[in-house]
């Protein structure tokens, strides 16, 4: 996975009025350290455009730099005291309440994310939806927030464990799904006690400054939810290096991913990095080749290709290879590219300039490699499309493993397929990849989905349904390239972000050292 809103009031966040780019135009976006909305101190201001047409500016800023992010872990440390003594079950009710607040503004949350990040107006309004009911689980973890206890050797002893919030956090996202990552990160921290300091991608800064209004509204005290806007070289290392922060979860590139997982390790913290995918989806003899075309096409092209669990490589069965690549290139065909906002429009543009330029240099690199261009591969200019970063959805077929299409992630609206014969040269093209993070095989056979379940090298697997997707109840990470440290989500994600404590409590005070081990 590569790197790293306007209400109906206004937010001492939000300088000058939403709109078309021009004097005065668009919001100036400003930090949030200790409770306050602040102006950056960098020397940068950076601009946050529209990707689907760029002439449109959605806010600017000044960026933060170290100076900026140190008083954010100031404030963080300074209110985690307090916020590790408020009763677990309080921290929850705060939670809920930003579920009420979110679910009261999700029409206008769902626009702000398609104007800045570009994807369709379902595809926002589906990624709020998902990101609620991340916090509605997290809520009630208010109250599932506790140990265990154990029978002694020993008697008349109390024997058990509590869970305790690590301190100061801190939280580093990407910008393909600005809610649902940060919902999947902050809610856990919150409600195990923890203050955190967030820093999201910089080109998806308005709808973070909204994110960080929803918990001030929701009664997170000052200074235990901190908001740093800025590039990752200014001050991302000091988010992992920083002696007071206990714990990183980071979400990003494989490169920098590695680098926090690094510093982590060197400091002897916690460190849980997803790094991304390059996920199969398999095609069995026996599918139903109407329910995998949707699934295929959902993974392949929805979000533009731009998550870490979408469908890159696809994997057909000899026997219906020519019938399903039939029906996959016709359906998409008729997917309609153009801006989020526009009911018609079934795929949105890349993000920005950078991942623009990678998916058409991966297309680019496909075709000298050998792989045989099926379908799309241009970039779609026509009328005020010019304006935005438009690629066709394309298809490759004979792909081969040692192809870079194959083995390296592209996180754009790319798919690699190949033609398989039988079940072991399926799961030898399927784990033949650096990343393990998701996969999926559409199949009848119970045997057949039983023993691609148990030799998929993959963190998440996936039975006649797409590859992306996820559940607030079960855990989401992967295995090989795709990640480090520990799962997030579910119970994993409280977990990560608190610490376990025994006890041993002898009520009478006459246990003999003898009964010691």
């Amino acid at each position: 996975m590569p790197t790293l809103t306007k209400t109906k009031t206004k937010s001492p966040a939000l300088k000058g009025s939403p709109g078309r780019s021009g004097p005065g135009a668009a919001p100036k976006l400003q930090q949030f350290i200790g409770g306050r909305w602040v102006d950056g101190s960098g020397d940068r201001e950076l601009v946050s455009t529209n990707p689907a047409d760029t002439r449109e500016v959605v806010a600017t800023f000044k960026s933060a730099n170290q100076a900026d992010a140190v008083k954010a872990i100031d404030a963080a440390a300074a209110s985690a005291p307090g916020w590790r003594d408020t009763p677990a079950p309080q921290r929850g009710r705060v939670i809920a309440r930003a579920v009420e607040i979110a679910r009261r503004r999700l029409p206008e949350l769902a626009r702000l994310m398609t104007r800045e990040q570009g994807k369709i107006l379902p595809e926002a309004v589906g990624e709020l939806e998902k990101g609620i009911n991340l916090l509605e689980w997290n809520s009630g973890e208010g109250y599932r927030f506790m140990g265990e206890t154990a029978p002694s050797d020993l008697p008349r002893n109390l024997l058990y464990t509590v869970r305790q919030p690590l301190g100061v956090v801190s939280v580093i996202t990407p910008w393909n799904f600005p809610w649902a990552i940060p919902c999947w990160k902050i809610a856990p921290a919150l409600v195990a006690g923890n203050a955190v300091v967030f820093k999201p991608a910089s080109n998806v800064p308005a709808f973070s400054v909204e994110i960080c209004r929803i918990w001030e509204e929701a009664g997170v005290p000052p200074g235990v939810l901190n908001l740093v806007l800025g590039s990752g070289s200014s001050v991302g290392n000091l988010l992992v290096e920083d002696p007071r922060i206990r714990a990183v979860s980071f979400t990003g590139s494989n490169s920098i991913g590695k680098g926090v997982h690094t510093i982590a390790g060197r400091r002897g913290i916690k460190a849980t990095c997803e790094m991304g995918g390059k996920n199969p989806c398999a095609i069995w003899e026996d599918a139903d080749l109407g329910l995998a075309l949707g699934g295929v096409l959902r993974g392949a092209f929805g979000s533009t290709g731009q998550r870490c669990t979408a469908t890159s490589r696809l994997l057909i069965h000899d026997r219906v290879y020519d019938k399903f690549m039939d029906m996959l290139v016709a359906e998409t065909k008729k997917i309609r590219v153009g801006p989020g906002l526009d009911p018609k429009s079934t795929m949105g543009p890349a993000v920005d300039q950078g991942q623009f330029d990678t998916d058409l240099e991966y297309i680019e690199i496909a075709k000298k490699e050998g792989a045989r261009l099926v379908l799309g591969g241009r970039r779609l200019e026509s009328g005020d499309l010019k304006h935005g970063f438009f690629v066709e959805p394309t298809i490759f077929d004979q792909v081969k493993p040692s192809m870079r299409i194959w083995q390296e992630e592209v996180f754009g609206p790319v798919l690699a397929v190949a033609r398989f014969k039988t079940f072991d040269e399926m799961m030898k093209l399927a784990n033949d990849c650096p990343f393990g993070l998701t996969s999926a095989i559409y199949t009848q056979e119970l045997t057949v989905s039983m023993r691609f379940v148990e030799a998929m090298e993959a963190g998440m697997v996936h039975v006649n349904s797409p590859t992306i997707g996820g559940e607030p109840a079960v855990p989401f990470g992967g295995a090989k390239g795709s990640g480090v440290g520990d799962r997030e989500m579910a119970k994993e994600g409280v977990r990560f972000f608190s610490e376990s404590k025994t006890v041993f409590l002898d009520y009478t005070g006459q246990t003999r050292s003898s009964n010691i081990y």
